[in-house]
């Protein structure tokens, strides 16, 4: 089967096109490079063999998006092209709304258009906003997102759910995951940002690595173990793979009108400190960081219970945070290396 991977040169897209390569399917790539970089598709290439097809396109122009699906003929898409920065998003909320809206409404137009029935979105645990008890389950009642980004991500679900249920005739599954961090064991990718990293790890990463002079911690007042924020951290491959079961749940789904919603992490909540702490532990390495003042638009404290995901798509977190830290540093030690 064919699969379009919406964001494929990205952090968690590529990682998925290796998975979903490796079981089978023919994913074809389509990438803006807004937040991404072509050597990615080098390493693809070294890990599976392979050259995917590639198109530079942003999902929010309709006449491409058309063209291409026109021209591939897709079995299903796996939908992670998005703006992703919490912070950036309260600095910059309109072009958040715009881009994340826009480029699904495109999507699901398209998808309906030329009967493309299987849809899986990169959803997050920001749309539980700072849930009132933890871990958090699918039946968590979503509060109000804390950000753009995750207000982005709900009413995106909103979305899905409610073209689904208009017997629009596409099966769908939103994957609410949590915090994913390493890289490809192989160190041929990995997480490569452009600019100043918004995430906690390749900001760890670039700062041992000297590339960044510290690393600031964002609060040491929260109501948590050490004051600083709690998370629920994922390796990336398993993140990866948990999207290759996702969508062969859908290719099983007989009723047309399927919609469904997963947590997708490890079930167990990490502190900001307690990552760094690992990092030094597991790499050898002394970090340079302080403490700054909170952050707008952070969570507090958000972990996920995994229940539903293990039993239902028979998937479950094979590796360890400390696994995901020394996966991410060697990935690093490799791009820096190579500068």
């Amino acid at each position: 089967m064919k699969i379009l991977v919406t964001g494929g040169v990205g952090f968690i897209g590529s990682h998925t096109v290796v998975e979903l390569d490796k079981a089978g399917f023919e994913p074809v790539i389509i990438d803006n490079l807004y937040n991404s970089n072509l050597d990615v598709l080098k390493g693809i290439k070294s890990i599976t063999g392979k050259d995917f097809p590639f198109y530079q396109i942003d999902c929010n122009d309709v006449e491409k998006v058309r063209s291409l699906f026109e021209k591939e003929k897709f079995d299903g898409v796996i939908h992670f092209a998005a703006y992703k920065a919490v912070g950036e998003s309260v600095e910059k909320p309109l072009n958040y709304y715009e881009n994340n809206i826009i480029s699904l409404l495109v999507l699901l137009r398209v998808m309906k258009e030329f009967n493309v029935t299987k849809f899986v979105f990169s959803s997050s645990c920001t749309v539980y906003g700072q849930p009132e008890k933890l871990p958090v389950t699918e039946l968590t009642p979503r509060q109000p997102a804390t950000s753009p980004y995750g207000n982005t991500k709900a009413i995106a679900e909103d979305i899905i759910r409610d073209h689904v249920h208009s017997g629009a005739g596409i099966k769908a599954i939103c994957l609410r995951y949590f915090n994913p961090i390493g890289a490809h064991e192989s160190s041929l990718i990995g997480e490569l940002p452009n600019g100043v990293p918004s995430n906690l790890v390749p900001f760890i990463t670039q700062t041992a690595a000297g590339l960044r002079k510290s690393l600031t911690v964002f609060g040491s007042d929260y109501n948590t173990p050490d004051g600083t924020c709690v998370r629920d951290f994922i390796h990336v491959v398993d993140l990866a793979k948990a999207h290759l079961k996702a969508f062969q749940l859908l290719d099983e789904q007989e009723n047309e009108n399927y919609y469904d919603v997963f947590n997708v992490g490890t079930g167990e909540g990490y502190t900001v400190l307690d990552v760094i702490k690992t990092f030094e532990e597991v790499n050898g390495v002394k970090l340079n960081y302080i403490i700054g003042p909170r952050r707008e638009g952070d969570v507090e404290k958000i972990y996920a219970q995994s229940d539903k995901v293990n039993t239902v798509m028979k998937w479950k977190a094979e590796k360890t945070m400390a696994d995901a830290l020394r996966d991410a540093w060697n990935w690093q030690l490799k791009i820096t290396a190579g500068k």
